[in-house]
């Protein structure tokens, strides 16, 4: 049986990829030979903060819209109750509808028309 080896490849070597391109032309082992640079900190503590303060308004944003649609919803829910209702105690309030509900109660319709009282000056 013959022995598994390693074959390196022609096309490999000749092709560029963005990550070797980036290496070649920019040196970050140099930013590092004697530590972290101090003098960078404030810059990237800004950064950072301002990256955190970024994403926490975006999530307060969404979290506003979600509210902002359930209440539409429930706005809209409403809305359609209240023209439900309105329609319904219109109806109510007809005169015919007004004599069948009180007819229960014994009170009767009058078929004469009011009639005007007038009270002279010093009578009362």
């Amino acid at each position: 049986m013959t022995k598994n080896t390693y074959r390196v490849s022609q096309n490999n070597q000749n092709r560029k990829s963005v990550f070797s391109f980036i290496e070649k032309h920019i040196s970050i082992n140099g930013l590092f030979e004697n530590g972290l640079p101090i003098k960078y900190l404030p810059y990237i503590l800004f950064i950072s903060a301002i990256g955190i303060c970024y994403i926490g308004n975006v999530h307060y944003a969404e979290k506003t819209i979600r509210k902002i649609d359930k209440i539409k919803e429930e706005v809209e829910d409403l809305r359609a109750d209240f023209r439900t209702l309105q329609a319904d105690y219109m109806h109510a309030r007809l005169q015919s509808e007004v004599a069948k509900k009180v007819e229960n109660l014994g009170l009767k319709e009058s078929s004469k028309p009011p009639v005007k009282i007038i009270v002279k000056k010093g009578e009362y």
